[in-house]
């Protein structure tokens, strides 16, 4: 997949998804160049550390892309995408085709954990 970075149109829809800057302290680094940055990373997969100048501070990138995750600021941008194409009749719930990858076992082997559990807890 090639990279480009989002649009005036996907900003204008990103941007009221966004926490306010804060009214005290510091203000925070350009959100747009920052995911930009964020998803140079991952469509391209490099490393963190290699991604380019232009973005800013790499760091500042991951840890962006941390704590919007853990506070579900993603999950509420892909929730109104969704609801904006489903309005827009771009969306339908008629077929819905979901990717994902199969790991045949021989017969009469046990299937392998695929969850990690941490000792004492179930």
């Amino acid at each position: 997949m090639e990279f480009r970075e989002i649009s005036d149109d996907q900003w204008k829809f990103i941007k009221p998804h966004l926490p306010p800057q804060p009214i005290t302290g510091r203000k925070r680094a350009d959100d747009r160049k920052v995911i930009n940055g964020i998803l140079f990373v991952l469509i391209t997969g490099c490393r963190w550390g290699d991604m380019p100048a232009i973005y800013g501070s790499q760091a500042t990138a991951w840890r962006r892309l941390k704590r919007w995750s853990e506070e579900g600021i993603w999950n509420r941008i892909m929730e109104s995408l969704r609801d904006s194409a489903y309005q827009n009749g771009k969306f339908s719930m008629d077929v819905v085709c979901v990717d994902s990858s199969f790991i045949e076992t021989k017969k009469g082997e046990k299937a392998p954990h695929t969850t990690v559990i941490k000792k004492g807890k179930a």
